[in-house]
């Protein structure tokens, strides 16, 4: 059972390092390590161009990784600790390249357009889940690491910031905006992964929706229309 209290277990940044496991010639960021004190967090620009939300955190391959709508990375403790489980390993705060690590906050099922308050500045908006690449695979160096992490669909949170501020471990995290639709993180991550027949629906999420998972479902949408039409009677 999750803590009646939600907050920041650990602010997590790190820097460039080299890797075999990216074409980017920056290497990776995804080596994050908790840090004490206060991190300020604002909008790194857009993506291609802005790269991690908080002061003094790497993102290297901007193609894929940060900017607005990826500015800040979740990962929930309590699901560290069911992958500790799995793996029979010792997963420390940070490991999955996480910005912040939480606890007592379901990220999962989290819904796209919710909104947290941390501490007494900081909003972030919940936009799109985590979805695996190569990088994150030779980082865990786990066997179908890419394929076990896609069937759990537990993939973390990435939010854009809507008032900038600072945050540092045990900020309290509230939720001031719950939208009532479905599309949760969960939901958000399988439609796009394992069961995309759920692409369309995912528009229920509206502007909060990143730019990306729109495109995404609006080109499913389309591409299922003209099928029907092509196979019409008399056609």
């Amino acid at each position: 059972m999750l803590p009646s209290s939600p907050s920041v277990l650990t602010v997590n940044i790190g820097g460039a390092m080299a890797t075999d496991h990216t074409d980017c010639p920056d290497g990776t960021g995804i080596d994050k390590r908790p840090v004490e004190g206060p991190v300020r967090v604002s909008s790194p620009g857009p993506k291609g161009e802005g790269r991690s939300g908080l002061a003094g955190d790497m993102v290297c391959d901007t193609r894929y990784h940060g900017g607005d709508d990826q500015a800040v990375y979740v990962y929930a403790r309590e699901d560290l600790d069911i992958w500790e489980k799995e793996l029979e390993r010792e997963l420390p705060n940070g490991i999955f390249g996480e910005n912040l690590t939480t606890t007592g906050i379901d990220v999962t099922n989290t819904r796209i357009g919710e909104r947290w308050r941390i501490g007494r500045e900081l909003l972030l908006e919940v936009t799109s889940p985590r979805i695996p690449c190569r990088t994150f695979a030779g980082w865990l160096d786990e066997n179908r690491w890419m394929k076990r992490f896609t069937a759990a669909a537990v993939p973390g949170a990435y939010l854009r910031v809507l008032e900038p501020g600072e945050v540092r471990a045990g900020d309290p995290i509230e939720i001031v905006h719950r939208p009532d639709h479905e599309v949760t993180i969960s939901f958000l991550f399988r439609a796009e992964t394992t069961e995309r027949t759920l692409l369309p629906r995912v528009l229920a999420a509206g502007d909060a929706l990143h730019p990306e998972s729109r495109e995404k479902a609006l080109k499913y949408e389309a591409r299922a229309a003209a099928t029907v039409t092509k196979t019409s009677p008399g056609r």
